[in-house]
């Protein structure tokens, strides 16, 4: 009863008139429900928000679509992820609370819809045990991310013994392993952010900053590995196929890849202690890197969808003792006061690895392996779809010669 609307409240959210209204319910563009003892029909509340998004959307779309893909259009529909008033939400529910609370696999099914244990204990795969040092001795010399894009698509064969368990502790062992192959480690069944710690010999007070930063990373929409993770699922292809995708698209510089150039200046900066913080960050921010074409700008900090700040950052910097790492709050605030631009989820990924003295890149690590769990939610709701993606392109070369046809 809470979630049903009247007639007029609908309209009025929607901002249109009563007839207006009815005639979406003809078109079946929205339902109307009658209620047990009143005679009007009331509207669910939630399938007039989408509706609304959808006409704004397309509004949108008119103009938006001639000038920028950039933050914008086209748009895919998703059940999700939403990002909205600087706010980010999993299925409807605060990223800020669920990083205070739940494990990335208790994330992971929230992000799948799902009613599926987390418990793969009892779960062999037969070969794996020769298989995998196999694997990682032909790998030892590459990056993790290249061992793991390495790794995960010679896994498919022995991933699909599995596939009489639910699918979704199927997706589960594919994050497993996923883990494994970035940590260059031997798979188990591990919490994931124990399984960090014990890779990076870490306590439990870091172990739990680990277990929120694999949270806040887990999705944010319709990102650029996440669509490709989406374009790639819709082609019918197994599920480790789809990470190595996401985890290819990741690696830019200008994504996933981004952190090892945040994690490069907050060292220098850091460096050169606080009197010499400001002098740098003005130096670094007229600094052009030509050689990837960046616009002149301090990495790890500003975000599109949330000019206040990014609140998953945020969150991530007040998990650490201020008094202990200030030198990395007062070069924060150094480059805010400069840019304008609060910290972004990168830098404060950055800022875990320094703080928990990880080796330099594991804060992409983190956010690679927190990702796996939105990848596989959009590549599931692709497939429940079951739509292939394919845009068309506009085009704007050249054009035959019609006068020798």
């Amino acid at each position: 009863m809470e979630n049903l609307i009247s007639a007029r409240e609908a309209a009025q959210l929607l901002g249109i008139s009563l007839p207006t209204l009815y005639s979406y319910v003809s078109r079946g563009l929205l339902q109307s429900h009658l209620h047990e003892g009143q005679r009007a029909r009331r509207y669910l509340k939630e399938e007039v928000l989408r509706l609304l998004v959808r006409n704004t959307d397309s509004k949108r779309a008119g103009s938006a679509a001639e000038s920028a893909i950039d933050w914008g259009v086209p748009i895919l529909e998703s059940k999700i992820t939403q990002v909205s008033h600087g706010k980010l939400y999993y299925r409807g529910l605060p990223v800020d609370d669920l990083a205070r609370t739940h494990t990335l696999e208790q994330t992971a099914l929230i992000l799948w819809d799902s009613h599926a244990t987390t418990e793969l204990q009892n779960i062999h795969l037969t070969g794996l045990d020769t298989l995998w040092p196999q694997l990682m001795d032909l790998s030892a010399t590459l990056s993790p991310y290249e061992r793991a894009i390495s790794v995960l698509p010679l896994l498919a064969a022995t991933v699909n013994q599995t596939r009489d368990i639910h699918p979704h502790q199927h997706a589960l062992l594919w994050m497993h392993l996923t883990a494994a192959a970035l940590l260059g480690v031997k798979p188990d069944y591990q919490p994931f952010h124990h399984k960090l710690a014990t890779a990076w010999q870490l306590d439990a007070s870091q172990a739990d900053l680990l277990r929120a930063a694999l949270v806040v990373s887990a999705d944010h929409e319709l990102n650029v590995s996440t669509f490709t993770v989406r374009c790639v699922a819709s082609a019918g292809v197994h599920l480790g196929m789809a990470l190595v995708a996401g985890l290819a698209a990741l690696s830019g510089p200008k994504h996933g890849g981004e952190s090892l150039r945040v994690g490069s200046m907050v060292r220098a900066g850091l460096a050169v202690g606080p009197q010499g913080m400001a002098e740098f960050l003005q130096q670094r921010l007229h600094k052009h890197d030509a050689s990837h074409h960046f616009s002149p700008r301090l990495p790890g900090f500003g975000h599109p969808l949330y000019p206040n700040g990014d609140p998953r950052g945020a969150l991530l910097m007040s998990m650490l003792d201020k008094k202990t790492h200030a030198s990395l709050f007062d070069l924060a605030d150094a480059a805010q006061d400069l840019t304008g631009q609060a910290l972004n989820i990168d830098y404060a990924l950055v800022a875990v690895e320094i703080a928990c003295r990880l080796p330099p890149g594991a804060a992409q690590i983190l956010f690679a392996l927190g990702r796996t769990a939105g990848w596989i939610a959009h590549a599931m709701e692709q497939v429940a779809e079951g739509q292939l993606i394919r845009p068309r392109a506009r085009y704007v070369g050249k054009f035959p010669d019609t006068k020798s046809v």
